[in-house]
C-alpha cells in the first residue's frame, strides 16, 4: 500500500493523470491498459473530482490519441487532455517563429496552421523512426546556421516503457543537438511549470488542492511538485526500484497503481 500515511490524500479537488504508464502501456495494436485504470477513471468521474490528462504524448493529435483510449476503455474527452503540441503552437504564434519539424509523422496535423516556409526555429517531438541520422544532421544544419538558434522540445523525458520494453524519448535527442549546437532547448511539456500551470487551469483547480500522479519521477513527481501540487509515483510503467532512492525527488506517496491511489483518495472525500 501507499507509505508516508494518508494525509497526502486529503482536501483533493481534482486529479492530473499521466497516461503512458499510468493509464496504459503503449506499444503495437494501440497498447494494453494497466489492469484496473478504465474502472479507476470511471470512479474519479463519478466522485465528482475534476480530472485532466496532463501527458507528453507526441506520437498522435490530440483527437487521434483520445480516440485511441476511448478503444482502449477510458471515457476521455479532448478536452480533458493538455498535451504540447498545442501549447507549442500557441508559442510560435506568439514568437512569430517558424518551425522546422522533427516529429511524428502523426502528429504533424496539429501544425497545419503554422506557417512552416523558411524556418526560424526547430521544433523537436518524439519522433520514433524518424530519429534518423539525416534528420537529426538537418535538424543541426538549421540550428547551427542561425543567428539565435532556437530549439523548442515538446518534452525532456529520457526513456519510455511500451509493452515490448524500454524506448528511448525526445529527451535524450533534445540533449544531443544541445551539445551540438551549445545551445539550451525550450521545453514544451511536463517538467516545465507553464505546462503544469496551463492543465492546472484547465482543470480549474488551485495546486494546493490537486494531485499529480505519474510515473516519471523527474516530470511527473518532480514537475507537479515544483508547482505546488502533491504527487505520487505509481509503480507501474517506466517505474524502476531505484527511483525511491532518488537524490532530489521524494513522491508524497508511492501506490502500486492508479486504481490503489483513487481508492485512497476517495475514501478521505
Amino acid at each position: 500500500m501507499a507509505e508516508r500515511g494518508r494525509g497526502w490524500a486529503r482536501a483533493v479537488r481534482g486529479l492530473l493523470l499521466d497516461v503512458s504508464g499510468v493509464l496504459y502501456d503503449s506499444g503495437a495494436g494501440g497498447g494494453v491498459p494497466i489492469a484496473g485504470s478504465a474502472e479507476a477513471v470511471r470512479r474519479i468521474k463519478a466522485s465528482g473530482l475534476k480530472l485532466q490528462l496532463c501527458t507528453n504524448e507526441t506520437q498522435a493529435t490530440r483527437e487521434n490519441f483520445v480516440k485511441k483510449l476511448r478503444a482502449l476503455g477510458f471515457d476521455i474527452s479532448v478536452a480533458e487532455v493538455t498535451a504540447p503540441a498545442p501549447a507549442a503552437c500557441r508559442l510560435l504564434r506568439e514568437r512569430g517563429l517558424r518551425p522546422h519539424l522533427l516529429v511524428h509523422d502523426d502528429l504533424v496535423p496539429e501544425f497545419a496552421e503554422i506557417d512552416k516556409t523558411n524556418p526560424n526555429c526547430v521544433v523537436l517531438g518524439d519522433a520514433a523512426e524518424n530519429f534518423t541520422y539525416a534528420n537529426l544532421n538537418e535538424a543541426f544544419r538549421l540550428l547551427i546556421g542561425m543567428e539565435k538558434p532556437v530549439l523548442i522540445s515538446l518534452g525532456k523525458g529520457r526513456y519510455y516503457k511500451e509493452t515490448d520494453g524500454l524506448k528511448l524519448d525526445v529527451g535524450a535527442y533534445m540533449k544531443a543537438l544541445e551539445y551540438a549546437c551549445d545551445i539550451q532547448a525550450e521545453v514544451v511539456g511536463k517538467p516545465a511549470k507553464t505546462f503544469f500551470e496551463s492543465a492546472l487551469a484547465e482543470l480549474g483547480v488551485p495546486p494546493e488542492q490537486a494531485i499529480m500522479i505519474g510515473d516519471d519521477i523527474v516530470s511527473d513527481v518532480g514537475g507537479a511538485q515544483q508547482c505546488g501540487m502533491r504527487a505520487l509515483q505509481v509503480r507501474t510503467g517506466k517505474y524502476r526500484p531505484s527511483d525511491e532512492n532518488h537524490p532530489e525527488v521524494k513522491p508524497d506517496a508511492y501506490v502500486n497503481n492508479l486504481a490503489e491511489a483513487v481508492d485512497i483518495i476517495l475514501q478521505q472525500l
